[in-house]
């Protein structure tokens, strides 16, 4: 992001009108590299391709926030990978994480990692460090420290069944993994404010959140998350694209300041269940609209978004959870051109 839309961003915090209403996207993986013509795997493994795919999002859209911004990662291999597990990488396909933990009885032994040495931690971080100069040659800084969130990664060291299982069946065993994976959060977290001393944000990303209810989200979710956030940054910035209703309404109280949803609830309700104290960065349907849809229903639906709220504070104008694959310049640009700019 450059000085200026960071300053944009800061004042869309602090609830100041912005107009035209500013417009952001999350980009990595799953969008990025077929968009500019190349395998997820070249993206993953050539640090120039991943550096042009990156340089041309922002050449060819200078008026948009992209989010978190020259995103260094391997998809959801990332994190899971340095806690030992095996990553597998199609060519052109989304990457995965096998499970580590295959009964609870695992949890005690597993180390907390080190995420200057382990994994592919060490790889992404050395990767936006020689990328840097290019970077800031370009009038943009690396502005937030990155991370899946720890329920996200609790579900790809267990599998996703096992983990919601054991908060019913043995939670003592899940609070110690909740903590171990706490642990290395902070630290990786740190690392990268560390390394780039620019950063003055942190974004997680958690979709399990959406998936356990109100009490299961107090006991295995809430303290973790505030432990996180509780960090001297700016910006505390959380994607979950799966069910909200539960956890939207404690956002304020995890220190969350900028919110990345779905698209299942309207962003006037979302204000509401945020007390209007989060900035919403959302929420066009992304596949069936953004995708899948003509320039001119994306610029129609677009529209209507914009129309339905009446209070236009704390407002990004985005799709509800990251670019998904296969969006075209053309609706991008419609999507622009319907927010006004």
């Amino acid at each position: 992001m450059t000085d200026q839309q960071w300053e944009i961003l800061q004042r869309v915090l602090k609830g100041e009108q912005v107009q035209p209403l500013p417009v952001g996207f999350i980009i990595d993986c799953p969008w990025l590299p077929n968009w500019y013509g190349i395998r997820i795997l070249d993206y993953f493994s050539n640090d120039d391709l991943w550096l042009q795919a990156n340089l041309k999002a922002i050449h060819d859209f200078p008026g948009v926030m992209f989010l978190p911004g020259f995103w260094s990662e391997y998809g959801m291999c990332t994190e899971p990978s340095a806690f030992g597990a095996k990553s597998v990488f199609p060519a052109n396909e989304f990457p995965h994480a096998h499970k580590v933990i295959h009964a609870t009885a695992d949890i005690a032994d597993l180390p907390v990692p080190n995420p200057a040495t382990d994994g592919l931690l060490p790889l992404l971080l050395n990767r936006l460090h020689l990328a840097r100069p290019a970077i800031e040659s370009m009038g943009h800084k690396i502005r937030f420290a990155v991370a899946r969130g720890p329920l996200n990664i609790a579900s790809y060291l267990m599998g996703s069944t096992e983990f919601l299982m054991a908060m019913m069946m043995e939670p003592d065993k899940v609070r110690q993994l909740m903590e171990k994976i706490t642990a290395f959060l902070k630290a990786w977290l740190r690392l990268q404010m560390e390394t780039f001393p620019t950063i003055d944000g942190i974004f997680m990303l958690d979709d399990i959140i959406g998936f356990i209810g109100e009490d299961e989200f107090r006991t295995f979710g809430m303290p973790y998350f505030k432990e996180l956030y509780d960090q001297p940054v700016s910006v505390k910035f959380l994607h979950n694209d799966a069910a909200c209703r539960v956890s939207a309404p404690f956002l304020p109280e995890m220190g969350v300041n900028l919110f990345n949803m779905g698209f299942d609830i309207p962003l006037r309700e979302l204000k509401e269940m945020t007390q209007h104290r989060v900035t919403l960065l959302g929420n066009l349907p992304p596949r069936d609209v953004l995708a899948a849809g003509t320039p001119e229903l994306v610029e129609q639906k677009t529209r209507e978004m914009i129309a339905q709220l009446s209070d236009r504070s704390r407002v990004i104008l985005s799709c509800g959870g990251g670019m998904p694959p296969g969006v075209r310049t053309e609706n991008i640009a419609a999507f622009i051109r319907a927010a006004g700019h």
